[in-house]
């Protein structure tokens, strides 16, 4: 999956202390897309040199580290644009990537979440002051009411019916993916994950579910989500009633006849692949 990135290792403590030089890493976004520079198979970030700042500049926030290499965000908007660099769209890093460089989609989708959360927080929701910065760990604090708010991480559910032999899978309608996917969906106020699998069931294909099993979580900071991967059993008649605004297809399929992904980023395909090669975990 796509935080499986080892060897490296993602830090993601935040680290009050922590200084850039003018070689250092850095996030510029705009709109949501990273500015980058792309050789057809490895992603690059520009340094702080490259987009014109100083290290001094009080708009550049230490975001976390890979191994021994610290990346920062620059939360302004008068960077210049280095020669080959490009604004790029997220869901590019998911697909043009070398299998050995994977590790940076992780990276990158990672920096996202964190910059979404930057810009959302840059006022406070209770007062309407400019939020600034703590100084020791990572949140948005508002000077004049001391609201204090933290990386938002919304829940959501992915879940893999099982229909004896066969998996239910669906593909959604009027998105830009196009590959087969597993039933998902977020977690209401006062609900439980198994009740956000009884739901989303329930309304995107019309089925009851029983042996609800959970099987792994995932970070998907694209979607400043966090994903977790159930198993589960159609509970009493199979017949599919397709919620037609998400959906354009949610069918039956058997093993052999099982489309995986383009790519082993996901829960969802790694939860597909289990269930096409009768691996998933007994309870």
């Amino acid at each position: 999956m796509i935080q499986d990135i080892e060897p490296h290792r993602l830090f993601n403590e935040y680290r009050p202390f922590a200084k850039p030089s003018l070689l250092s890493p850095v996030f510029y976004f705009e709109n949501g897309c990273p500015l980058v520079r792309s050789d057809g198979k490895n992603i690059y970030l520009p340094s702080l040199e490259d987009i014109g700042i100083s290290t001094n500049d009080t708009l550049i926030t230490y975001l976390f580290a890979l191994d021994d290499t610290e990346y920062f965000i620059y939360r302004g908007h008068n960077a210049e644009i280095p020669q080959g660099f490009t604004f790029e769209p997220a869901r590019k890093f998911r697909h043009e990537l070398a299998p050995a460089d994977k590790y940076m989609s992780f990276v990158i989708a990672t920096a996202i979440h964190l910059s979404d959360w930057y810009t959302k927080t840059r006022f406070c929701g209770r007062c309407g002051a400019s939020m600034g910065h703590s100084s020791l760990e990572r949140a948005m604090v508002c000077p004049d009411c001391r609201n204090t708010v933290y990386p938002r991480i919304m829940p959501a559910v992915i879940v893999g019916i099982k229909n004896k032999d066969k998996l239910l899978v669906t593909k959604y309608a009027n998105r830009p993916f196009t590959e087969y996917a597993l039933v998902a969906g977020f977690t209401e106020i006062g609900e439980t994950l198994e009740q956000t699998v009884k739901r989303e069931v329930k309304e995107e294909t019309g089925l009851n579910v029983k042996n609800i099993t959970y099987y792994k979580s995932q970070p998907w900071g694209a979607a400043d989500d966090i994903l977790a991967g159930f198993f589960c059993d159609v509970d009493g008649s199979d017949e599919i009633i397709m919620d037609e605004k998400e959906l354009k297809i949610a069918k039956w399929v058997t093993r052999e006849e099982i489309e995986l992904q383009s790519n082993d980023f996901s829960l969802t395909n790694e939860m597909m692949t289990l269930f096409k090669n009768n691996e998933i975990p007994s309870d």
